[in-house]
């Protein structure tokens, strides 16, 4: 399977974000946890090379916790501003404002020393779809302040919420690039919902997961179902007759055990999984 979406919307989004990038001074980048490097948009790279910048490694309790922590000194080492969150729990928000100060001392200094002061910083939230922006803004401000949703397209405009006398935030729609050199990359993002689930072979790409937990993590699969030594589709079907997902006729229902494994992992229930680490090739 091909695995790649990138609807007409997504164009114009990325020319508002260009547009938008001249009036802020930081990018606040939402990653996901398990896989930060393939849930970065290097058009989002490109565009901010010149902005301060701070990485939040979302939904880091969903991710291994010694991966995330080299994931941690990976971007510390290149000079970002990095922590580990989880925007809807609240988990690690209080020390934001400390990061965005660290991240933006430069700037503050320099706005110091032109007789400005007291000017909040304004940042970008910017990240692919579904990696928790929206949740972040409402869970930051304390309030609805953006509409958010567990399903990639959400934000479709831009908006400013003024957060305190120190930071205002610009949220923006999720954004993939055209295309995905690496398959393996378009595969993460089709694992942790950030490509539509309708434009997908669900059991397919539950067979790569389980492919994949069976080469990292095969203990969680023998934990949650019970199961071992068996090829994808076995497991897939095991998993199906275990739940008792059934067609009329007693036909065992691999899409619906599909869709069961899927959201395990996409919850956190299977366990604590990276799907990535820093390494010589791209995260691998």
């Amino acid at each position: 399977m091909n695995y790649q979406w990138y609807p007409g919307h997504m164009t114009k989004a990325k020319r508002a974000m260009q547009e938008d990038l001249k009036l802020i001074d930081l990018i606040i980048e939402l990653v996901d946890a398990r896989m930060p490097l393939s849930s970065r948009n290097p058009d989002i790279d490109e565009m901010g090379k010149n902005k301060a910048r701070l990485v939040l490694l979302n939904k880091a309790d969903l991710a291994d916790p010694r991966i995330n922590r080299e994931w941690s000194d990976f971007f510390a080492a290149q000079g970002i501003a990095v922590l580990e969150i989880n925007a809807k729990s609240g988990m690690g928000l209080k020390a934001i404002q400390g990061k965005v100060s660290e991240a933006c001392r430069e700037k503050k200094e320099r706005d110091k020393k032109r007789g400005i002061q007291n000017r909040p910083v304004r940042a970008m939230v910017a990240g692919i779809p579904n990696v928790g922006k929206s949740t972040f803004i409402n869970s930051y401000a304390k309030k609805a302040c953006t509409k958010t949703g567990n399903k990639p397209g959400v934000t479709k405009g831009k908006q400013w919420i003024r957060l305190n006398k120190e930071l205002e935030l610009l949220d923006t729609p999720g954004i993939l690039w055209p295309k995905f050199e690496d398959q393996s990359v378009g595969l993460k993002m089709a694992f942790i919902g950030s490509m539509n689930d309708e434009i997908l072979v669900k059991e397919e790409l539950a067979v790569e997961l389980i492919r994949f937990l069976q080469g990292t993590y095969p203990e969680l699969l023998a934990e949650r179902y019970g199961i071992t030594k068996k090829d994808g589709p076995e497991v897939l079907y095991e998993i199906g007759d275990g739940r008792k997902c059934y067609k009329k006729g007693g036909e065992v229902d691999v899409e619906k055990a599909a869709g069961i494994l899927l959201e395990d992992f996409r919850s956190g229930r299977l366990g604590r999984i990276s799907l990535e680490k820093p390494g010589k090739k791209d995260g691998q």
